[in-house]
């Protein structure tokens, strides 16, 4: 069924290039979604290339700071973290945290999901760099915005809160 949706992929994205052009937002979509496809595929070289095509790509457009493109960074620095790469996964994670912040502000930044995705992430890079420090902080600032738009007692919540606890409990 994967080798199927990539020819599928494949198709869509030589059409779009041929009738769109390659920077046009619907073949970026698709590469990211080629991107998406090659990760489930464990196929991560090939996905790497393809975000880091759809971000270069992205970055050029005039708005930049559109929310696909912080979608496909934040896919970019997991794939970053799954092979290892944690200088790299922490730079395109602060980079796409300092993006969101430009383009909606701190305050809206704070209660918007996706960034808070990236903040959760970002989180757990942290934890596996031994920065416990910042990831409390990154942490109690996820917790902060998810309180405010999913209430206290949603499971995100408390997976942070418990997440919280561990990392006090690692240091005491």
């Amino acid at each position: 069924m994967l080798d199927e949706a990539g020819k599928v992929y494949q198709r869509t994205l030589q059409g779009y290039e041929k009738e769109l052009g390659s920077g046009h937002t619907s073949t970026l979509d698709t590469v990211n979604n080629l991107g998406n496809l090659y990760v489930d595929q464990g196929r991560l070289d090939e996905a790497k290339k393809m975000y880091q095509h759809v971000l270069q790509e992205r970055e050029k457009a005039p708005r930049p700071e559109h929310i696909s493109t912080f979608d496909t960074a934040n896919s970019l620095g997991n794939l970053y973290v799954d092979q290892g790469q944690l200088d790299e996964a922490e730079r395109i994670y602060l980079r796409a945290l300092q993006v969101y912040e430009k383009a909606l502000g701190r305050e809206q930044v704070n209660t918007y999901i996706p960034a808070l995705n990236t903040t959760e992430n970002f989180t757990v890079l942290y934890k596996q760099m031994g920065r416990v420090n910042e990831a409390e902080d990154l942490y109690s600032r996820a917790l902060y915005g998810l309180e405010a738009v999913l209430g206290r007692p949603s499971k995100r919540c408390q997976d942070i809160i418990t997440a919280l606890a561990v990392l006090h409990g690692d240091r005491g």
